[in-house]
C-alpha cells in the first residue's frame, strides 16, 4: 500500500473520530460552562499526552518548532474548541453542519498558504461544489439562524483550518501523535489553571451524558482523532485529504440516526453521494 492511500485510510479514520465532536460537546455544554468544558477537556488529553511523551523518551521540539506548534495550540487546543462550544450554546449541533462543511475549504487553503502545496484548478472545483452541497443541505433542513453563534462557528472554521495545515506541515517532521501531543503539552499548565478556576462548585447536578460527552470529546476528538487525522493529511496531501471533511457532517447524523433513532431521508442519502464524488474528484486533482 502506498503512502498516499494510507493517508486517506488514516485521514478517515480521523474524521470517523471527529464525527462526534459536536454532538458531544453539545451534551456536555448543556450543563458545563463552555470555558471549563475547553479547559478540562484539553488539560485532560494534555496530561495523557505528556505520559505519552515521558513514556516513550521523547525528544524535545527545537525552537524553530515551538513557533508552529502554538499556532497548533491556538488553533485546535483552544480555539476551535472554545468557539464552538461558545456558539453551540446559540445553535444546535445541526446548524454548525453549515459550518463544518467549510472546513475543508478552509484546510485547503491554509494548505496552499502555510504548507506550499498548489492543487489543480479542478480541484478547487470539487473543493467547492462539495462545500456548497453540504452548507445547502444544512440550509434547506430549516435551521434556524443565529448572528452570534453564526459568527463564532465562522471564526471556529478558520482558526481550525490553521491549526490543521499547519499541524500536517509538522507532521513531515514528527509523528501525528507527537505534533498534538506537544501542542497540547504547552497549553497544558494554562488550561489547567483555568480548569480549577472554572471549575463549578459541585458536579453532583451533572448527569451522564454530560460526563460522556466530556471524556469523548477529551480523550478521541482532542487527541486519538489527531493521531489519525495529522499522519493523513501529512501522508496523502493536507489539501486532498483534508476534503474527507466534507463526509463528517453525513457521519454525524447517521450517529444521530443510529444513537437517537433520527430518520435518514432520500435527500440526506443522495446528497451524501454526492458529496462522496466530490471527494473522489478533488483527490484525483489534488496533484
Amino acid at each position: 500500500m502506498d503512502r498516499t492511500t494510507t493517508g486517506w485510510i488514516s485521514g478517515f479514520i480521523g474524521v470517523v473520530i471527529f464525527s462526534g465532536s459536536l454532538p458531544a460537546t453539545r451534551v456536555a455544554v448543556l450543563q458545563f460552562d463552555p470555558v471549563f468544558l475547553t479547559a478540562a477537556r484539553a488539560a485532560i488529553a494534555g496530561a495523557l499526552a505528556l505520559c505519552l511523551l515521558v513514556a516513550f523518551k521523547q525528544k524535545r521540539p527545537t525552537r524553530a518548532d515551538i513557533a508552529s506548534l502554538v499556532v497548533v495550540s491556538l488553533g485546535v487546543v483552544v480555539g476551535f474548541p472554545l468557539l464552538s462550544a461558545f456558539a453551540l450554546q446559540h445553535v444546535t449541533s445541526a446548524h454548525s453542519i453549515v459550518f463544518i462543511g467549510l472546513l475543508p475549504l478552509a484546510t485547503a487553503i491554509f494548505g496552499v498558504i502555510r504548507g506550499g502545496e498548489r492543487p489543480k484548478p479542478a480541484f478547487w472545483a470539487f473543493s467547492v461544489l462539495g462545500s456548497a452541497l453540504v452548507a445547502g443541505f444544512a440550509l434547506s433542513q430549516g435551521l434556524t439562524a443565529s448572528p452570534i453563534g453564526d459568527t463564532l462557528m465562522l471564526a471556529a472554521v478558520i482558526v481550525c483550518g490553521l491549526g490543521y495545515a499547519e499541524g500536517a506541515k509538522l507532521s513531515r517532521v514528527f509523528s501525528g501523535w507527537q505534533v498534538i501531543s506537544w501542542a497540547l503539552v504547552l497549553s497544558l499548565p494554562v488550561m489547567a489553571a483555568l480548569m480549577i478556576s472554572r471549575m463549578p462548585p459541585t458536579f453532583a447536578d451533572i448527569n451522564p451524558p454530560a460526563w460522556i460527552g466530556l471524556v469523548y470529546v477529551s480523550l478521541f476528538s482532542m487527541l486519538i482523532g489527531f493521531v489519525f487525522w495529522y499522519r493523513g493529511l501529512a501522508q496523502g496531501g493536507i489539501a486532498a485529504v483534508g476534503q474527507l471533511q466534507l463526509l463528517q457532517p453525513f457521519f454525524g447524523l447517521a450517529l444521530a440516526a443510529t444513537l437517537l433513532h433520527e430518520p435518514v431521508t432520500p435527500g440526506m442519502l443522495a446528497v451524501t453521494v454526492a458529496v462522496i464524488l466530490c471527494v473522489a474528484g478533488a483527490r484525483k486533482f489534488a496533484n
